[in-house]
C-alpha cells in the first residue's frame, strides 16, 4: 500500500526531545515500512525516516524563530494533498487543518485525534465526521459528537527505554507543564506518600508552573529537570 503519513512540522520527526506527535508519527512510519508498505513521510528536512521523505521547511518552525509558524504549516499540509494521487491513504496526524483540504482529493484520509485543545476546534472535525475516518488514543479520549473508525492506543519502542529491575523511591512526573496533565497533583500526591518527585518536561503554561509548580520546588522534595 501506498502511504503518506502527514506529521506537524514544529519539531524534527522523531524529535531530539520534546514532540510528542512527531514522536509518534515516527513510529508509525517505521512501522508501516517494516511491514512492507511503501511510505512517504511528509516531515521537516530534517527528519529521519527509512520512508521516502517530502520536506517543504528546512526545520522545525519550534527550533528557528525566524520560521513564520503558519506560512510553514499551509504550505507543508498543502504539499501532500497536492501529490494525493501518488497514495491509496493519507494518514493525518497534523491536528484538524489538513481536514479542510480533504475534500478536494479522492484520496482516503485517516486522521489520528490526539486531543481536542478546544471545543472550538470540533465544528472543523464534525464537519468532515461523515468523508473521512478518526481514530481515536483512548475510548475515554472520544468526542461524543463524532464517530470513530477504531481506538489504537499509541505503540511504545520499548527498546528506547532502559528497565530496572529494582525501582527508586522516587516518584516521575514526565510530561509538558500544563493543568492538562495535572503537574500539581503530581506534587500532592508525592507529598501525601512522602516522596520525592522529579518533574521533567516543557513548560508550556508559565502562570500555572509560577504559582502552582514552583513554589514547591525545592531541589531535595521535589526537582524540576527541565525538558528531557
Amino acid at each position: 500500500m501506498r502511504v503518506a503519513v502527514l506529521a506537524p512540522i514544529a519539531w524534527r520527526t522523531p524529535p531530539r526531545h520534546y514532540g510528542p506527535w512527531e514522536q509518534f508519527a515516527s513510529l508509525l512510519t517505521e512501522g508501516l515500512v517494516a511491514a512492507g508498505h511503501h511510505v512517504t513521510l511528509f516531515a521537516t528536512a530534517d527528519s529521519i525516516t527509512t520512508a521516502g521523505l517530502h520536506a517543504t521547511a528546512s526545520c522545525g518552525w519550534s527550533e528557528d524563530q525566524t520560521i513564520d509558524a503558519k506560512v510553514a504549516e499551509c504550505l507543508h499540509i498543502a504539499s501532500v494533498f497536492e501529490r494525493a494521487a501518488d497514495f491509496d491513504v493519507i494518514h493525518n496526524g497534523f491536528d484538524f487543518l489538513p481536514l479542510t483540504y480533504s475534500g478536494l482529493v479522492a484520496t482516503p484520509v485517516v486522521t489520528t485525534i490526539h486531543g481536542f485543545s478546544s471545543e472550538k476546534i470540533v465544528p472543523v472535525y464534525a464537519r468532515y465526521d461523515s468523508t473521512t475516518a478518526y481514530v481515536s488514543i483512548s475510548d475515554a479520549d472520544r468526542h461524543p459528537d463524532l464517530h470513530y473508525a477504531a481506538t489504537i492506543h499509541h505503540g511504545i519502542d520499548v527498546e528506547a527505554f532502559a528497565t530496572h529491575p529494582q525501582p527508586g523511591e522516587h516518584l516521575l512526573f514526565f510530561g509538558r507543564i500544563h493543568p492538562d496533565k495535572g503537574t500539581a497533583h503530581a506534587i500532592e500526591v508525592a507529598r501525601r506518600c512522602g516522596r520525592r518527585l522529579d518533574i521533567a518536561g516543557i513548560i508550556q503554561d508559565e502562570e500555572y508552573f509560577r504559582t502552582e509548580v514552583a513554589p514547591h520546588v525545592d531541589g531535595q522534595r521535589v526537582r524540576y529537570l527541565g525538558a528531557v
